[in-house]
């Protein structure tokens, strides 16, 4: 199963056309290909699917989101917790920019 996670932008690099971003403590690079040139800036929330940010949104629900996903991570046992971590990072329709 593929997640699409809020992520909070921490660096943009213009030349190539990517952003890095943070999903809950975790750093990965997303393309800005799908998002009209400007639009997203170091500090937004944004989604991604497939490795692109495809949306950015606004930072309240990005929170409330986060608490939620925080609150079922505390739920699930370590087993599982491991187990969703491992799918989402074999996701097959993942890929890097």
């Amino acid at each position: 199963m593929c997640l699409s996670i809020p992520s909070k932008v921490v660096s943009i690099d213009t030349e190539q056309n990517i952003a890095t971003v943070d999903t809950m403590g975790i750093q990965r690079t997303a393309g800005l290909d799908l998002m009209e040139e400007g639009t997203v800036a170091i500090g937004d929330y944004v989604l991604l699917h497939i490795g692109f940010i495809m949306n950015k949104i606004d930072e309240e629900d990005a929170l409330e989101s986060l608490r939620v996903y925080q609150e079922i991570l505390e739920k699930l046992d370590e087993e599982d917790r491991r187990q969703m971590v491992l799918d989402d990072d074999n996701c097959p329709v993942r890929e890097a920019p």
